[in-house]
Parts: structure tokens; C-alpha cells; sequence
């Protein structure tokens, strides 16, 4: 006997990522039910080879459903989650709505699954942001080798981490410059299209963007508070797949070759290291990829225990979704053991 699972903004290209990750991964649903808003209602979207219809959050009873994934923004879900979870259903939420709540665990699989054991305070589990779920995965088996200092982050970060409207803006400005057409930024604050913005979400007080207060914040919460994050995020004219430049300072020692050798062992990463044209990875090689991949990994002269590497993974994946379903894995096989 399998999950009910409700996928909550299965209309969103995160949505439908996660229908096809647990279509993938063989996910063991008895029902996968579609939900989004009322002006869905009757769309079709894909699990497997099956077509499902979209029903409407607000008029859907979760008396009976196991989990829900989450996808439909923080002001959905901090209405909805606490509701969903009341009928007894664990929400798995990709907003940022929860992730510091400090009765919420957030969680990044291959880092910190121990705590989805704490799960039951509210009956929601939060995804972390996308940089974040990438940075982390890289960070976890050095961290545990030589402990982190200090982490210098540069993101570029694409436009499907705003979404179908973002990916929609990149596509229409760009045909729009090669027939010399005007262009317009409706999306984003500037031009994406041959561009890059250095602004992702809103202002903060201190100069720093929300953005990269979730990079530094998130890191602390899932590996270590003593862990100091600084990022600056940039939005780049890619569809789906985001890239890091990765600066970290360590307490031990730890050479570049270490941590190459660390990284190849260590669970949710593939290492395509070659000093040559060609010999890294990029994120159009990312797309449809479940790793994060590490390139580039070379030391930092700078300061006394110090690398560098590139960081890429496809951000609709381990980003978002894949780090949902992953999560709902170990939740159903550790705690609600209900499969059969």
C-alpha cells in the first residue's frame, strides 16, 4: 500500500518537476492528486504517462492524504500549510515561508536528513532556497574534514528561479533583439536578455538582497550557526541550471587535492575536474541531472586554509524538487512506513 500524495501548484514549472521526479524515482503513490488554483481548474499536466486534472486548493478536502509537496509561493503556503497539516498530512515546502521557523527542520538530504525526525511540531518540513540546496551539498563532507570558517559566494543564478515568467521574459527579449524590437523589463528590474542583473529579490536594510540573506542564513541553519556566509547573487540570461563560484576558508588544513578526493566520495556529487578547455561543467550539461557538480577545484593562496571551486546543479532539481521528493523518501521509509 503506497502514499497519497497531493502536489500543491502543480501548474508551476516546479510542479511539474516534482510530478516527473516521483514518476522517476518509482516514489511508492498509491493517488497523486494536482492541486492549484481555482483558474486551473481543468488543465492537464503529466505524471508518467498519465494525464491529470488539475482541482482546486481551496475547495480540496486532505483528509486521507499522506504528503504534500508544496509549490505555490510563501503566501500560499503560510495559509494552506498549517491547514493541510491539521488533516494530517506532512507538508513538504519549497517557499521560504518556514525555513527558519525553529520548529520547522530544513532540510537538504545528503546534509542533515536526521532532522525531518522533528517533523511532527507542525507537520511541515521546508526546502531550502535553490543556491542554497546546491552550496550545502558541497559544503557538508568538507565541512565535516576540516570544519568552515568562512564561505565567499558569487551566484548566477537563471531565470527559471523566477519561474515560468522569468524563463517567458529571457525567451521574448531575446527574439525581440534580434528583430529589433524593442525591449521591455516587465520579469526583472533591467534587461535579462545578453545581461546579467546583480539583484535577486528584495532590498535589505544593510545593502545585502533577500537572496543572499537566505544563502548566509540557510547555510547556518542546515550545517553550522558558526559557519559566516557572505553571497552576492546574480540573475543570467540561462534558462534552467544555476552556477556557483565557491570561496571557503577552513580551521584545518585541507589542499585542494584533498578535497577533490573528499568530494568523489560524497553522496549527491560528481566531480568533472580536468585543468583543460572543456574539462568543467556548465549549467546547460546540468539540465535533467539529478548531482551538483564540482569543477575548477583549486587552492586559495590568499589565506592560510583556503580553496576555490565551481559549483553547478540544475536548480528545478536538487534545487527545488528532487530535494522535495528526496525528503518525502526518507520521511515515508523512516517514519511514516506505510508502503508496502
Amino acid at each position: 500500500m503506497g502514499y497519497k500524495v497531493a502536489v500543491v501548484g502543480a501548474t508551476g514549472v516546479v510542479g511539474r518537476e516534482m510530478l516527473n521526479i516521483l514518476h522517476e524515482r518509482q516514489f511508492p503513490a498509491s493517488e497523486v492528486t494536482v492541486l492549484a488554483s481555482r483558474r486551473s481548474v481543468g488543465k492537464e499536466v503529466t505524471f508518467g504517462d498519465r494525464v491529470l486534472k488539475i482541482k482546486a486548493l481551496e475547495d480540496f478536502d486532505f483528509t486521507g492524504i499522506d504528503i504534500c509537496l508544496m509549490s505555490a509561493g510563501g503566501a500560499v503556503s503560510k495559509e494552506w500549510s498549517p491547514k493541510i497539516a491539521a488533516k494530517g498530512a506532512v507538508v513538504i515546502d519549497n517557499s521560504s515561508q518556514w525555513r527558519m521557523d525553529p520548529d520547522v527542520p530544513l532540510v537538504v538530504p545528503e546534509c542533515n536528513a536526521s532532522a525531518i525526525a522533528g517533523y511532527g511540531k507542525k507537520g511541515i518540513i521546508a526546502n531550502p532556497n535553490c543556491s542554497t540546496a546546491q552550496l550545502v551539498v558541497a559544503l557538508k563532507p568538507l565541512h565535516d574534514r576540516a570544519t568552515i570558517k568562512r564561505v565567499v559566494v558569487s551566484t548566477y543564478q537563471s531565470t527559471s528561479g523566477a519561474g515560468n515568467e522569468g524563463m517567458d521574459e529571457l525567451f521574448a527579449q531575446t527574439k525581440a533583439i534580434y528583430v529589433n524590437d524593442s525591449v521591455e523589463p516587465k520579469k526583472f528590474s533591467k534587461q535579462i536578455a545578453f545581461n546579467v542583473i546583480p539583484h535577486i529579490d528584495v532590498f535589505m536594510d544593510d545593502g545585502y538582497t533577500k537572496e543572499e540573506w537566505k544563502m548566509s542564513s540557510e547555510t547556518r541553519k542546515i550545517l553550522d550557526p558558526k559557519i559566516k556566509v557572505t553571497a552576492t547573487c546574480v540573475r543570467v540570461p540561462v534558462f534552467v541550471g544555476h552556477s556557483e563560484a565557491v570561496n571557503v576558508e577552513f580551521e584545518q588544513p585541507l589542499s585542494a587535492d584533498e578535497a577533490r578526493d573528499i568530494l568523489r566520495e560524497s553522496p549527491g556529487i560528481m566531480v568533472i575536474d580536468k585543468r583543460e578547455p572543456g574539462g568543467y561543467m556548465t549549467p546547460i550539461e546540468c539540465v535533467g541531472e539529478y548531482a551538483t557538480y564540482i569543477s575548477r577545484l583549486r587552492d586559495d593562496f590568499t589565506v592560510e586554509n583556503g580553496i576555490s571551486f565551481w559549483c553547478v546543479s540544475d536548480n528545478l532539481r536538487k534545487g527545488a524538487a528532487l530535494n522535495a521528493v528526496q525528503i518525502a523518501e526518507i520521511l515515508g521509509s523512516r517514519y511514516l512506513k506505510k508502503a508496502a
